[in-house]
């Protein structure tokens, strides 16, 4: 570990030395590494499909879907808009400053960490990496080693298409990313369980070094049968493809659970497992199209939550497990226990419970009870319901009669809040996260007072001075007659 540890330190210096040097400043340099990062992934598609198939049983059409056309498109996004971005943004100063001028710069970081997960270990590598090429700052890339043909890629392929003295990757477990995070970084970027967010947490505290925290949670999903009867068919569809089509349920905005008035639970079921077999037939492991259990560790996970009695005798449809193929067939729980573990912990799988109530209303204070979610999925009409949901819950983001769509939108903010994460990205707010917002006065030598004062009372002249034009300006206000004298 000793000659990992002077790698990264290596790695490091070699970083910040190239930042000093002012060259990832340049709007040119961001640009000329956006577009390698498209023609990568354009050069690389058949590969980094190959690769995804090999660590989760993707389908390349899922592959496309969410990770290699969702890279282009935002790499497209930074590229398009960038100019716009680095514009320093006037400010509108009180009366009380003029003749002072104010401003906004957008300045980079300077060297920082992006560690990747492994269910999206092409989008959620690149993605922030595109925010961070275009704050303009230096890069190291930890990828996941629970995706390692993901891992290799990347390690191999990015340094022969972008600045390698400004851009590095490193593969590696628990053990380089524990030297990874003993060293100071301007900026630390994760994606992963709240577990291992944590540790990250307590680590950047040691040097105060800013973190954004993209985590999980349990993302419920209400279904307010009253107002949506007759979109039934769209809805079942959605709440499908949010559960089982993407990463078999292996990612953090993926649906969880679904809240339901109990007299409309088993039609909805119904409809779920006819569903079900549409998109993967009879046999969903033969069907190529279900993503597998990423390591024999988190299938056994699944197996234990799947293995609890109370849970068992709720399974409704599906349950049928293969650890050799690393496939968990898709399952339908009705009113699993409460206090069970499956009900307390983020699901990351394709399992998918169904928690009756008396009324849809009482969903509320269902998802209030719980820890505040990355996401909240609700399927109504009723603009009270909506209401209601806006202003009594909080999480992350919130998707009315969709799923998961919130994720591909640029022009939304992407991130949690509570134990779902800290910190927000996508689009301009990628941007944003990897640049420190700077403020810049330009005051005036015009108009002072006589600095009477003993030098340690120059704070306190300069309150005298903001007031005296305070004073100042009302009076020319009253003259004018804009303003009146107050009763007192």
């Amino acid at each position: 570990m000793e000659d990992m540890k002077e790698t990264v330190e290596q790695s490091l210096r070699e970083m910040r030395e190239t930042f000093a040097s002012g060259r990832t400043r340049s709007v040119k340099w961001r640009k000329t590494q956006l577009r390698a990062i498209i023609e990568m992934v354009k050069d690389n598609e058949d590969k980094m499909c190959d690769v995804l198939f090999q660590d989760l049983g993707k389908h390349s059409t899922e592959a496309f879907r969410d990770e290699l056309g969702f890279v282009i498109r935002s790499a497209t996004t930074a590229l398009d808009c960038l100019d716009k971005w680095v514009v320093p943004r006037k400010s509108n100063l009180p009366l009380l400053f003029y003749p002072a001028k104010g401003k906004v710069i957008s300045e980079p970081y300077g060297t920082v960490l992006v560690m990747s997960s492994w269910n999206f270990p092409i989008s959620l590598s690149l993605d922030p990496l595109i925010g961070a090429i275009s704050g303009g700052n230096t890069v190291l890339l930890k990828s996941s080693e629970l995706s390692p043909n993901a891992s290799a890629f990347l390690a191999k392929t990015i340094p022969s298409y972008l600045d390698n003295k400004a851009i590095k990757v490193i593969e590696g477990g628990p053990d380089v990313a524990t030297i990874l995070l003993q060293q100071q970084w301007d900026k630390i970027f994760f994606t992963g369980s709240p577990k291992i967010g944590r540790i990250i947490l307590a680590a950047a505290a040691e040097h105060l070094t800013p973190v954004t925290l993209e985590l999980g949670g349990k993302c419920p999903t209400i279904v307010d049968h009253h107002s949506v009867s007759k979109d039934m068919k769209s809805v079942v569809k959605r709440i499908s493809g949010g559960k089982w089509g993407s990463c078999s349920g292996q990612a953090c905005i993926s649906v969880d659970y679904v809240l339901v008035e109990q007299s409309f639970a088993s039609p909805l079921i119904e409809m779920l497992k006819t569903t079900v077999k549409s998109f993967f037939g009879d046999n969903p492991k033969e069907s190529g199209c279900l993503s597998k259990i990423v390591s024999k560790k988190h299938f056994q996970r699944l197996a234990r939550l799947l293995n609890d009695p109370g849970v068992k005798a709720s399974i409704v449809y599906g349950g049928s497990m293969d650890e050799d193929k690393l496939f968990v067939e898709p399952t339908i729980l009705l009113d699993p226990p409460l206090d069970s573990e499956i009900m307390n912990e983020e699901i990351f799988g394709p399992i998918l419970p169904i928690i009756t109530l008396r009324d849809i209303q009482e969903s509320i204070g269902f998802i209030k009870s719980k820890p505040k979610p990355l996401a909240i999925y609700a399927f109504t009409k009723d603009e009270n319901l909506k209401t209601r949901i806006l202003s009594e819950t909080s999480s992350g983001s919130v998707t009315f009669n969709d799923v998961m769509i919130q994720y591909m939108c640029d022009a939304l903010p992407f991130g949690g809040v509570g134990e779902s994460g800290i910190g927000r990205y996508h689009g301009k707010y990628s941007f944003e996260c990897f640049s420190h917002e700077k403020a810049i006065m330009e005051g005036s030598l015009a108009m002072d007072l006589e600095a009477r004062y003993p030098p340690w009372n120059s704070f306190k002249l300069a309150f005298i001075r903001l007031a005296f034009r305070e004073a100042y300006f009302k009076l020319v206000l009253l003259m004018l007659g804009l303003i009146k004298v107050r009763d007192q």
